[in-house]
């Protein structure tokens, strides 16, 4: 079975290195951008990775912050997801700059007034925050201190709020698009972040967990199925206030966006792909009165795969929509219609930074004691030590 998952990660890799090929030599002709149009997929699948990042991150302090004991286990394999989904968050944005080279200019000539700038900076702290504390975690000489633990885990919670509900922030701010416009998008990303990273955590446990049928394996999914459920709903609750709002609006500008998602040619991404398989569905099976782990394994892919349809249906809308009446028909050239399908280079694209966020878990989890005890035991740890 591993060496069938290796084999398939590899040829993921390969196809979708090709498609990273691709955009660096040709740039952006091969995706389906269009004047109207400067987002698309690869935003979408950034915010989904940082969302993945910021709740499995916001899941470890559970253990290290607030030492909920049930999921004590997973603490090294919650800050080992926020890594290596922040890490293709970071790719995949990458790749969708104009100019990719110029990244580092935004840290020797920084606006301090730019909403993006500062998303840059909290990224970077973030990351570092991550690499330390996850070493923190894994080491295995027993002097390991939980203090260190928890003051980073304390740092790390505003910090993960900051620069998550820093994109919902980027959103909200465009007065020029109404559907993103609204005080409510910073938490509607809070919320989403919790309920996709706790999925998302939930199914890597259930594929990367080497004993499943110990007790701490069970006393852990039983939380996490719980909490997945639990602010599943809520995200749901939040959701259904937003469209319930706009589609109540007569203003075109706010009710168009809600008519594309909910009729438009692509209807069948939010009532089939997000609440039919990514919230019905998955609702029903964890909520079995004995649920399998195949069952939470399959409930928590779905929701994950739901909430990739989230951020779809977060960009686009709010782009499709033309500022004026009759706008799309004054012109004939493709690259200026009120339109977008992805191409097939965005998907290698994105296939390629799914198998890599994939591959490093992996790795982890093979090469390092993510979900294995640490060599000192609790017995053996002095006062102020640590062991998980």
């Amino acid at each position: 079975m591993k060496k069938v998952t290796w084999v398939t990660l590899i040829v993921a890799l390969i196809l979708g290195g090709i498609g990273v090929y691709q955009r660096l030599s040709l740039g952006h002709g091969v995706a389906a951008y269009s004047s109207s149009i400067p987002w698309g997929l690869w935003v979408s699948v950034y915010i989904f990775f940082i969302g993945l990042s910021a709740g499995a991150f916001l899941f470890s302090t559970l253990v290290y912050v607030f030492q909920i004991k049930e999921i004590e286990p997973l603490g090294r394999l919650s800050l080992l997801t926020a890594l290596a989904t922040l890490i293709a968050a970071l790719i995949t944005i990458w790749l969708d700059l104009g100019h990719m080279e110029r990244f580092w200019r935004v840290f020797v000539s920084p606006n301090f007034r730019s909403a993006m700038a500062w998303m840059v900076w909290l990224y970077t702290a973030y990351f570092l925050l991550l690499l330390l504390e996850l070493w923190g975690a894994l080491r295995t000489d027993g002097v390991g201190n939980t203090l260190m633990l928890k003051i980073l885990g304390v740092i790390g919670i505003p910090l993960a709020i900051a620069f998550h509900g820093g994109v919902g922030t980027l959103f909200a701010v465009v007065e020029a698009k109404p559907y993103w416009n609204t005080p409510l998008f910073p938490l509607l990303f809070l919320v989403s972040a919790l309920s996709s990273g706790s999925a998302f955590l939930t199914l890597v446990t259930c594929l990367l967990w080497p004993d499943k049928s110990s007790e701490e394996f069970k006393a852990a999914i039983k939380f996490l199925s719980k909490a997945v459920v639990g602010l599943l709903a809520l995200d749901l609750l939040f959701e259904l206030a937003e469209v319930m709002v706009g589609t109540y609006s007569t203003s075109p500008e706010h009710f168009l966006p809600y008519k594309f998602i909910l009729a438009g040619q692509n209807w069948w991404i939010f009532w089939v792909v997000h609440l039919l398989f990514g919230a019905l569905i998955p609702i029903v099976l964890l909520t079995l009165p004995k649920a399998s782990v195949n069952s939470i394994t399959w409930a928590t892919f779905l929701i994950s795969l739901g909430f990739l349809a989230v951020r779809y249906n977060i960009v686009i809308p709010g782009l499709i929509v033309p500022p004026l009446p009759g706008l799309p028909s004054a012109y004939m050239e493709a690259r200026l219609q009120y339109s977008y399908t992805p191409t097939l280079n965005e998907w290698l694209v994105t296939l390629f930074t799914l198998a890599l966020a994939s591959a490093i878990l992996l790795l982890g989890q093979q090469y390092l004691p993510i979900t294995r005890p640490l060599i000192s035991s609790r017995k053996e740890s002095t006062p102020g030590s640590f062991s998980s």
